[in-house]
Formats: C-alpha cells, structure tokens, sequence
C-alpha cells in the first residue's frame, strides 16, 4: 500500500471515532447538543424529572448483553448502552429490567450525560480556541469543504472557525444521524436516569463530565485534523455504520461491536483508543473492586464499546481475579 493510500484508510478509518464516542462516551449528545447549530439541539433532552419513566420497546431474542460481577455480599451489573438511538428502537429486556429494580444505586459514565446547561460552559472552555482559529490550521481545500459542511447545520464555515477540531468533527458527524431518526432523549442512560429518578435510587457517576470533555480535548492536534478531516470526507457513512453497531448492540452481539467500533479505531489511532477506552476502562476496573469491598447490588451501565475486546472492563476484573459471568436471558 503506498503511503497515500495508508493516510487515506488511516483517516477514513479514523472517522469511527464517532462510532467510539456514540458508544464509549456518556457526554456525546451533551456535546453535540450544546452546539447552538447542532444537529441535536432541537432535540435535547432536559434534566430528569419524577415523571414517569418510558416504556421501551422489547427487544428481540436475548436482547443487549448484560453482566454480572459477585462475591460473597455484592452483586455488580454491566451493562453496555448506545448514547444516541432511535425513539423506537427495540431494546427492552427482561434480564436487564430485573437488574435494574435489584439494584439499589444505578451508576453511569456521568451523573448528568443529559444537562446541557453544566455542558456549555465546558464545551467553550475546552471546545473553542480563537488564537488558533481553524482556519490558520486547515489547508484551503479543508475549509471549502468545512463550508459545504457546515451549512447542512445551518451554519458556515467562519461560524465554527473558532473552535478546535475535536469539537467541529464531533458536531459534524452527529448532523446526519439526527437527520436519520437518532434522538438524544433516547439513549439509554437517559431513558435509565429516568427510571432511577422515578424509583428514588440515586445516580452516580465514575466520572464528570468536565473529565470527559478533557479527554476529547487532551488528543494531539494532529489527531484532532485527521478525525476532522475524515468527517468531512463522508460524514453521511456515520448513519450507515451507527446502524450496523446498534442491531448488533440490540441483539447482544459482541463481537460484531468489537470489529465495527473498537479493531478500526484501535488499528486507525492508538491514541484515540487508550484515551476513550483502554485507560478509562483500567480506571472503571479499579473502582468497580472498589465497590466490590462493600455490600448490596449496583447497577452500571455504560458505553457498550467498553465491555468488548482484549481491554474491556470485564477483561480486566478477571485479570485482577474477580469473577466477570455473562447473564444468560
């Protein structure tokens, strides 16, 4: 493969990043949606409330994959979700439904993945740089296509030239999955935040929210162009692929989602990979034992790239010899 050809693949193969982040982020539709040209920013969803939690539609067969983690007086769930998803998508799961309402704290990424007020302040604090606009980093042609991009939110490409490439890609590629059906207000952890809400169990996070944004923020600028610049080759591919990762998510296929949304972004970035999932998976790994030095039943759900592939969190609780069984529906 001659070197043109490897920076090609590299750079559309580093467009799974959002593919990553749809799974592996719990703040993905705060950032997409505190954008005020966003494609999520109609849609956004509000803090929960006591109102009554959503019926979810139930899923067919054995449903998305569910694990259980015990010792002798605690009993830990994993539970791996998709941040942004289509209000009818079929996920609903008796096994799962069980867990949740024997769980007497239910723990996600972060507490608020759904407060766009807490959201913004950060998004422009780690999100926006104009001393190094966009345009005194992109080359003449990555600005005409930025452009044509940019007004399919309604927006240009003078109006985002302040802020950093993670933020603009980011933006970018969500546009058209909320164009096909994809809603904030129907991930899973905010449908689960719901039901906490409505049950009195309280909500906790393993991480904040300005952590997350840290992370998007902390890749080398170099990484931030290329996942840029790979957004605007075909931004339009992100729906198709979202597609083939929730149906293998929603039919408990794990290693369909490890070949669509953990190899790719692991072959194309390694970079990209240990800061959204091996190193936050090491960190998860260690406060899950944590949790396991108490008492009672916990309930976590996160991005379901994290709970796949050599470096998942399960994976790493058996390496440290706790005991990781997938619950049979």
């Amino acid at each position: 493969m001659t070197l043109i050809a490897r920076l090609k693949t590299t750079a559309s193969t580093l467009g799974r990043t959002t593919l990553g982040a749809a799974l592996g982020l719990g703040l993905f539709a705060s950032v997409a949606g505190g954008l005020p040209s966003a494609a999520f920013a109609q849609d956004a969803a509000a803090p929960a409330t006591a109102a009554a939690p959503r019926a979810v539609v139930p899923a067919a067969g054995q449903g998305p994959a569910l694990w259980v983690v015990r010792d002798a007086d605690s009993t830990i769930y994993l539970f791996g979700t998709v941040h942004v998803l289509r209000p009818d998508t079929a996920w609903g799961s008796p096994a799962v439904d069980a867990a949740f309402d024997a769980s007497s704290e239910i723990w996600f990424e972060i507490t608020n993945p759904d407060d766009q007020a807490a959201a913004l302040p950060l998004i422009q604090q780690y999100g926006v740089s104009p001393n190094r606009p966009l345009s005194s980093i992109l080359t003449a042609d990555d600005l005409a296509k930025l452009d044509v991009a940019a007004r399919s939110i309604g927006a240009t490409a003078a109006q985002l030239d302040p802020m950093r490439p993670w933020l603009v890609a980011l933006t970018l590629s969500v546009a058209p999955l909320a164009k096909a059906g994809y809603d904030a207000n129907s991930g899973v952890e905010i449908v689960l935040r719901e039901r906490a809400v409505a049950a009195g169990k309280p909500v906790r996070g393993l991480e904040t929210m300005e952590g997350q944004l840290g992370i998007l923020a902390g890749l080398s600028e170099e990484t931030q162009i290329a996942f840029l610049r790979s957004t605007l080759e075909d931004f339009e591919q992100a729906t198709v692929e979202l597609d083939r990762l929730v149906a293998a998510w929603a039919t408990g296929d794990t290693a369909a989602i490890e070949q669509i949304g953990v190899i790719p972004m692991m072959e194309a970035s390694p970079e990209v990979y240990l800061a959204l999932l091996a190193e936050r998976n090491a960190n998860w790994a260690t406060q899950i034992e944590t949790m396991l030095e108490g008492s009672g039943t916990i309930f976590i759900a996160v991005g379901a790239a994290h709970l796949v592939g050599a470096e998942s969190v399960q994976k790493m609780l058996e390496d440290a010899g706790v005991d990781v069984q997938r619950v049979q529906p």
